[in-house]
């Protein structure tokens, strides 16, 4: 039972420290359009406070449509792959911006 209750702590750090790099990114692209929270709030139809707990990484709850809008808005693409997998060289070229 104690490996349940260790294997359940270790997947919710990694999805806080998933969701804060998510935050992260959608930050810097906002400020990169000059876009206010408040601003990015209005045109995506959310809370200001919504759009703060996201960039931090401590929403508690939010909806993959409104997270989609969000995205969308930005130019951004949310990425699916196996758990674990490397990345790969397209990913790896996109992060060295080249």
């Amino acid at each position: 039972m104690m490996r349940l209750v260790l294997d359940l702590t270790i997947c919710i750090v990694y999805n806080a420290i998933m969701l804060f790099s998510i935050g992260k990114e959608i930050r810097k692209v906002r400020k990169g359009r000059k876009l206010s929270q408040a601003d990015l709030a209005r045109h995506v139809g959310m809370s200001r406070t919504t759009i703060g707990q996201i960039e931090n990484g401590t929403v508690q709850e939010i909806g993959v449509r409104k997270f989609m809008r969000i995205l969308e808005f930005l130019g951004l693409e949310l990425r699916v792959r196996p758990s674990g997998a490397p990345p790969t060289l397209d990913e790896i070229r996109e992060k060295e911006g080249g």
